[in-house]
């Protein structure tokens, strides 16, 4: 039985994107240099857990900080919380926010919270979208970077304004940011200067960071104290979360200083795409270390000129190809340490390739 693109992807021994494969041995790693006599979370408490919660809040600049096991709790949660305190159950965000394509109706159905949609799909939201709603909301979510248009964000002035703009309408201001770290070269921002425009924040840490799995949601420790009741309710105690704590300490320490190098990569592979006709990027100039990539061409026909690189080249170009309709296709491309492992005359010739591929295309 042929394999399908993705197993030959697996098997490439070079990646463009990420920071490799998710093997059990990352999770050895983080280990190595443990004391194995520590004593591990129960239940939320512990050194272990509550001494990273501090850690991070302070990172971020809020009052304090609760560890959960993943960010679709977290932010549910946190919009549950701003919604009850208002009294109002409508919160706004972009029409391809996580909570509205991702999470199975999660926020309306066990929340009973309703979205108002700001702006289009193919854009970021902006302050005349904001000022244009017509209700009142309890909350407003904002994505940085906005994964699914390529990863852009917003001017920090524009930032500024929709946190004031909020501010003075009583609206809380929640961060989506789950690839926080990877913005803060773009803004030459600390993280506590881009979350001090927020009430409240929730990071990831298996995204850019590489971690296992886990999340943070931070903001003054009332609400804080909240979100721990609602942790519970949401049956986020587990008894211990020490695997995904020690997992996240170890890829933060081991990766956040490395945001600039991951975005100059995505720099570097936009624009050798760009020079390619029938090949796109969206944003043409990475803001951060990702990017929507578009090709003109079937997913059938795609898929074959990338697995004829991996056969010659063994480099994955890209790992995840949607068909859009019968004649584009979109991947999204995220970089991490994987980048600098691949050998310069193996990328030179695999872009190369792709580029004759296209030409032929273009021919035809």
């Amino acid at each position: 039985m042929p394999k399908s693109y993705n197993e030959i992807c697996q098997s490439a021994k070079y990646k463009l994107t990420g920071h490799g494969d998710r093997r059990i041995d990352a999770l050895m790693e983080c280990f190595e240099h443990m004391d194995p006599s520590m004593e591990a979370d129960i239940y939320g408490t512990g050194g272990i857990i509550n001494d990273f919660e501090k850690d991070i809040a302070c990172f971020l600049g809020k009052e304090n900080a609760v560890f959960f096991p993943s960010g679709t709790m977290a932010q549910q949660i946190a919009l549950r919380i701003w919604c009850d305190a208002k009294g109002l159950k409508n919160v706004a965000y972009h029409p391809l926010c996580h909570l509205e394509i991702h999470e199975k109706d999660g926020m309306k159905i066990l929340h009973h919270l309703e979205p108002t949609l700001l702006g289009t799909k193919d854009r970021l939201f902006n302050m005349e979208d904001l000022k244009s709603i017509n209700k009142p909301i309890a909350c407003l979510l904002v994505e940085l970077p906005q994964r699914e248009i390529g990863g852009q964000l917003p001017p920090w002035e524009e930032l500024i304004s929709i946190s004031e703009f909020c501010k003075n309408g009583g609206i809380k201001l929640h961060l989506d940011g789950a690839r926080l770290f990877e913005i803060l070269p773009y803004y030459n921002k600390s993280a506590a200067d881009i979350c001090s425009l927020f009430d409240s924040v929730y990071i990831s840490f298996y995204k850019g960071l590489g971690g296992i799995a886990g999340a943070m949601l931070a903001g003054r420790t009332e609400f804080i104290e909240n979100a721990k009741v609602w942790k519970r309710r949401h049956g986020g105690d587990l008894i211990s979360l020490y695997p995904y704590i020690v997992s996240a300490k170890h890829s933060m320490n081991k990766r956040i200083g490395n945001m600039g190098k991951y975005w100059q990569h995505a720099l570097t592979a936009a624009e050798r795409l760009n020079k390619i006709e029938g090949v796109s990027t969206v944003p043409e100039v990475p803001v951060c270390n990702m990017f929507h990539a578009y090709f003109d061409t079937t997913k059938e026909n795609l898929e074959s000129i990338f697995a004829d690189i991996i056969e010659k080249y063994n480099l994955a170009i890209v790992r995840n190809i949607r068909e859009i309709d019968n004649s584009i296709c979109k991947s999204e491309l995220s970089f991490g340490d994987s980048f600098e492992l691949i050998p310069q005359e193996i990328l030179h010739k695999a872009f190369e390739q792709l580029e004759s591929e296209f030409i032929k295309l273009v021919e035809k």
